[in-house]
């Protein structure tokens, strides 16, 4: 009796498209209610789709993916998940990209050898992947950084009254709190300009010191 074949899609985040690997899973042969998907990175099998497909499968049935990527992109983690389908649960897996990881083949001894190399490769070229998008993040940070690029989120800009009402503040005749009502921004916020005022000299206190912000 042939067992039931699964597919399974991943894609990094939900904004990505999976159609392609929808309509290769239909190619393959596989019903739409069969189809298991996470919209999640790959950087473990901590995924709920991919938890609800091993509780499915059982012996005989057959696992489809389109790449070893879509498994996932930890090196040792791929080749645990590999035995325990294949060792443990006594199914088969199919790699669309690359037919010769496709265990459903009666296989020689060097067969087998070939497949298992081939997967380790694999397998390890999607973390080192993985590896290399991280290092190139975190390099083109550190380069913008250098050219002065503000990455995180843009600075809120301070309203037309501030000078007036930051030079009311500063002669004592409001509080902090009231003029940061008045300006309707938050009271640590409006400390922080005032701080930033009184320090850089370039907002609301000109170069003699004075508090006049007609300048």
């Amino acid at each position: 009796m042939n067992g039931t074949t699964y597919g399974y899609i991943r894609v990094s985040s939900k904004d990505q498209n999976e159609d392609r690997q929808r309509i290769a899973m239909h190619d393959a042969g596989v019903d739409e209610q069969h189809i298991f998907m996470d919209k999640q990175s790959g950087k473990d099998f901590d995924r709920p789709g991919w938890r609800r497909v091993l509780r499915k499968i059982k012996p005989g049935d057959t696992l489809i993916v389109k790449s070893i990527d879509r498994l996932g992109r930890n090196y040792d983690e791929i080749l645990d998940q590999w035995r325990f389908i294949t060792k443990e649960k006594q199914a088969h897996i199919v790699v669309l990209d690359m037919p010769l990881l496709d265990t459903r083949q009666g296989r020689d001894l060097t067969g087998t050898l070939i497949a298992d190399i081939v997967l380790q490769l694999l397998s390890y070229v999607a973390q080192t992947e993985r590896e290399f998008i991280k290092q190139r993040q975190a390099e083109g940070i550190a380069a913008a950084k250098l050219r002065g690029v503000h990455l995180g989120r843009k600075p809120m800009e301070r309203p037309d009254t501030f000078c007036t009402v930051y030079d009311e503040w500063a002669k004592g005749e409001i509080s902090a709190r009231s003029a940061a009502k008045r300006l309707q921004i938050s009271h640590p916020t409006f400390l922080r300009w005032s701080k930033e005022s009184g320090s850089d000299g370039t907002l609301c206190v000109p170069p003699s010191g004075s508090l006049d912000c007609s300048t």
